[in-house]
């Protein structure tokens, strides 16, 4: 994706924050945990869950008559929609993390099941080891394809083949498994996949076996628990539900242990105070403007009467001041540009949570969020986003002919169209800059531990060897004593958190702002090593399963360390999480998101094994997203 978003305070007088807070905490915020419930309550769930999406248009047909509700009524028709967009947007991303969770733990138990030590395998099998080699042996030589060097431009295609097989094999051997009832090629299978797909020299450890194992239960059951959690729920502003469970735990004896945990953690987790943000879909709802102290200004449709100034950073004034620039040359055209190259996409706005005493419009920040087309900065970068929509709008045009006679409102329809295609043809003035131009072959994989935030390795993927690795402190270089820093801090926090827990006080510290600092010299050390090697592609691995790996990790170790006294363990796992490096994966990845897509480098996602060094994982995410080009 080319998108990235900014953000900046919005400052208005206190009449104007405590009217749009009234809006979005005691009407919108309140609307939308309705139509959550009403989702969730809704007779069709279940099979809408099943199936895997929801009505287009359900949420929508809830919201309905509950725009004369007088809870929710006297609301603008974009808080409306935003409302139903939200909800949507909600279970839509619900339900495919369900989905996914789902299909990781089918994954997961078919894979348990076949993971079995060599002993167990001899006993299904009811045949000697040897024999299972000797089977294996023959499977690799009848599925694995013989793997011929890539030595010159004509063996392309042939390396490509080879390339889909060989990443095929797995599957192969999984649909083999499941498609015979001969125990000996089962338990064949089995012995290959479990030492990757091939038939090692060495005898099995059954140390080593048993921990392999017991991390594979650890996934299971973790992913058993988070496709048990609970259904979306809202922000409830008022803090009722906390004192219905303080009442409820003051007067009342807990049927079960786990009925006391879950009062304690709805006791000590701090309530929301801040109400759902606002979304402006269209780019067209935002007016921008100067007022009279040369200060940029925006206003809102549907709140056209209230003036909002723009205060931001150096780094993201000239994008404000490009939105401005873009409504000021399509007005001043007469619309004879479309706002469809307009350089913002769409916006949000939302309250940032602050701290101290007093009425919530003056103790909390009006924030306003803006996604942005960073294609759209430069005369290269319009004319491929001018190229595609004109396409786009092409297309739709050729079809709609193709129907022959026309009614009154389909020609209007095509009318509409050839004027938007006669605007988009005529592009707004841009500055002039080069696009990236990678060497599709060459790859940066990023591979993320749990001692190691990341490790990088450029790979040249036609002949699999890795060029040049990097480590985190050849990354970073001088900056890399701000990881220590950090350590500590977050060392201080555990112990200040730890200390409101045991007096039952709030407990959220939060944290500084040396994590989100590392993480954007990291990001622009890899962004700025892919440039110079001039690689096509930068891959990162798939979050939900390092998430998983690093996890099962630190379990199997606090079982090992303490076996038989579960609080031991997790008191154990807390603290090993304190004493090393704790990483903000999913945010040092959206930075690396970012800073590529505003250079115009392409990301992809790889398969990070579990085994294997750092520098290893790396070449291997690489050479993962290689091989899935072949695929698709």
């Amino acid at each position: 994706m080319s998108q990235i978003t900014i953000q900046c305070r919005l400052v208005a007088n206190s009449a104007t924050r405590q009217f749009l807070w009234t809006l979005m905490a005691e009407r919108n915020t309140p609307l939308i945990n309705e139509l959550l419930e009403q989702v969730r309550l809704h007779p069709e769930f279940e099979t809408w869950r099943k199936k895997g999406s929801i009505p287009t248009g359900i949420v929508k047909q809830l919201c309905e008559p509950l725009k004369t509700d007088p809870r929710f009524n006297s609301q603008l028709s974009r808080f409306y929609m935003s409302a139903i967009a939200t909800v949507s947007y909600i279970f839509k991303s619900w339900i495919k993390l369900q989905q996914r969770l789902q299909r990781k733990l089918d994954g997961q138990t078919r894979w348990i099941s076949m993971l079995k030590s060599d002993e167990e395998l001899v006993e299904q099998s009811q045949s000697s080891l040897e024999s299972i080699r000797t089977k294996a042996t023959e499977l690799l030589a009848l599925l694995k394809p013989i793997q011929s060097p890539p030595q010159t431009q004509l063996d392309n295609k042939k390396k490509r083949k080879s390339s889909k097989s060989s990443s095929s094999l797995t599957q192969t051997l999984f649909d083999t498994y499941s498609n015979t009832e001969d125990n000996l090629t089962r338990a064949a299978i089995c012995y290959l996949l479990k030492n990757g797909q091939r038939v090692p020299n060495e005898p099995e450890d059954p140390q080593k076996f048993t921990q392999r194992r017991r991390k594979a239960e650890i996934k299971l059951e973790r992913i058993t628990e988070q496709l048990e959690s609970s259904c979306p729920k809202g922000r409830e502003l008022t803090g009722e539900k906390w004192l219905e469970t303080l009442l409820l735990a003051v007067g009342t004896v807990p049927n079960s242990e786990a009925e006391a945990k879950r009062w304690q953690n709805q006791l000590i987790t701090k309530s929301p105070s801040i109400p759902f943000p606002v979304n402006y879909e269209t780019n067209e709802d935002l007016t921008w403007s100067k007022n009279q102290k040369n200060r940029l200004c925006v206003q809102f449709n549907g709140l056209a009467e209230y003036h909002f100034e723009i205060y931001c950073d150096q780094r993201q004034l000239p994008y404000f001041q490009r939105f401005l620039e873009d409504q000021t040359i399509k007005r001043n055209s007469k619309n004879q540009h479309s706002s469809a190259l307009f350089t913002l996409r769409s916006g949000r706005i939302a309250w940032q949570e602050g701290a101290g005493k007093g009425q919530p419009w003056e103790i909390h920040h009006l924030t306003l969020y803006c996604t942005v087309d960073t294609r759209l900065w430069t005369t290269e970068g319009t004319e491929q986003v001018r190229q595609e929509k004109a396409t786009e709008v092409a297309q739709i045009l050729t079809r709609m002919k193709e129907k022959g006679e026309l009614n009154d409102k389909q020609q209007a329809f095509i009318q509409r169209k050839n004027s938007t295609l006669a605007r988009i043809n005529n592009p707004f003035p841009r500055p002039s800059q080069p696009l990236y131009q990678g060497k599709p072959y060459l790859l940066l994989g990023v591979s993320l531990g749990l001692k190691t935030p990341a490790t990088v390795a450029i790979v040249d993927g036609i002949t699999g060897k890795a060029i040049t690795y990097r480590s985190v402190r050849q990354l970073l270089g001088k900056n890399y004593k701000f990881i220590n820093r950090q350590q500590q801090q977050k060392r201080r926090l555990a112990h200040q958190r730890h200390q409101a827990q045991k007096q039952f006080a709030n407990n959220s510290q939060g944290d500084s702002e040396l994590g989100q600092y590392l993480d954007r010299l990291l990001a622009q050390a890899i962004v700025n090593l892919a440039k110079t090697y001039q690689v096509g592609s930068i891959v990162l691995p798939k979050l939900g399963e390092i998430r998983e790996n690093i996890q099962a990790e630190i379990k199997l170790r606090a079982e090992q360390k303490i076996p038989h006294c579960e609080e031991a363990q997790k008191q154990y796992a807390k603290q090993y999480r304190v004493s090393i490096h704790q990483w903000s994966y999913g945010r040092l990845m959206e930075t690396i998101r970012s800073l590529a897509s505003q250079l115009g480098i392409v990301i992809e996602e790889g398969q990070q094994t579990i085994r294997g060094s750092p520098q290893e994982q790396a070449k291997g995410i690489a050479l993962s997203a290689y091989q899935s080009r072949s695929l698709s």
